[in-house]
């Protein structure tokens, strides 16, 4: 078993995405797939990396058609076990670097959620991106999401003090990029990073917005908040998400590209 699948197999990835925040990066992210699919009539989507199926069960139960692709058989078989029959949706077990099995030109709605949080090289981000976009139709979207540097140089280099074994492992760079390999799981970038794997594509960037914003520096208190006081704190996010000046700060990034 390699790290991801372990940590797949112990973690409840539901759990957070129902939390009070999770929901900002779950109602963000719904919010922007919904605007995709706005004026297209039976528009197909894929998700890559689907995970437990948090977003490709909820726009199947929605009525939208969906093909899940998914690496660990855990999460597979949650998704699985979401479903009645009855939603328009097909679920197979891949890998986001080779979706050979998928014919070219084929979704108006690529979704690459997870994927990019655990591809530690350029050559596994640019063969993933390479094959969402190869087999999204041309005027269709790809949404990626990404983990972001700053927010983990912040929180926990500094604010879980781990200043000191990240500097011995040398898992950071000298202008304070983060260093990660697969038994860290988790791949952090900054905004730059993400406009340069897009210019090697045939994609236009529609909008970057940041999915969570200050959300998680702050979770003790959301997760705490009432519901009118969420509702509000939901509004204030949804003002300022797409302000590029806040971006980089986010925990987490939605990337919306249109296919040329």
């Amino acid at each position: 078993m390699n790290y991801l699948e372990e940590y797949y197999n112990n973690y409840d990835e539901d759990g957070r995405l129902l939390s009070r925040h999770g929901q900002v990066e779950y109602l963000t992210t719904m919010k922007y797939i919904h605007q995709c699919l706005a004026g297209l009539a039976e528009p197909a989507i894929l998700e890559v990396g689907a995970g437990t199926g948090r977003y490709s069960v909820t726009l199947a139960k929605q009525g939208y058609r969906v093909t899940a692709v998914e690496l660990i058989s855990h999460n597979l078989e949650q998704l699985k076990a979401k479903l009645d029959g009855s939603e328009p949706i097909t679920a197979i077990q891949g890998n986001a670097l080779d979706l050979s099995f998928l014919p070219d030109a084929a979704y108006d709605l690529t979704m690459l959620l997870g994927p990019m949080y655990h591809l530690y090289t350029r050559e596994e981000k640019r063969r993933a991106l390479a094959e969402a976009v190869r087999v999204t139709r041309r005027g269709g979207h790809i949404l990626v999401a990404y983990c972001m540097n700053e927010p983990t140089v912040i929180q926990y280099v500094f604010g879980l003090n781990h200043l000191r074994e990240v500097m011995e492992l040398n898992m950071l760079t000298p202008d304070w990029h983060c260093v990660s390999e697969p038994k860290d799981l988790f791949e952090m970038v900054r905004t730059e990073d993400i406009a340069a794997l897009d210019g090697e594509f045939p994609v236009e960037r529609v909008k970057l917005i940041a999915s969570d914003g200050a959300t998680n520096y702050k979770r003790e208190y959301i997760d705490a908040m009432d519901d009118a006081a969420f509702a509000k704190w939901m509004e204030y996010h949804l003002t300022i998400c797409e302000r590029q000046d806040l971006i980089g700060a986010s925990h987490h990034t939605l990337d919306i590209l249109r296919k040329l």
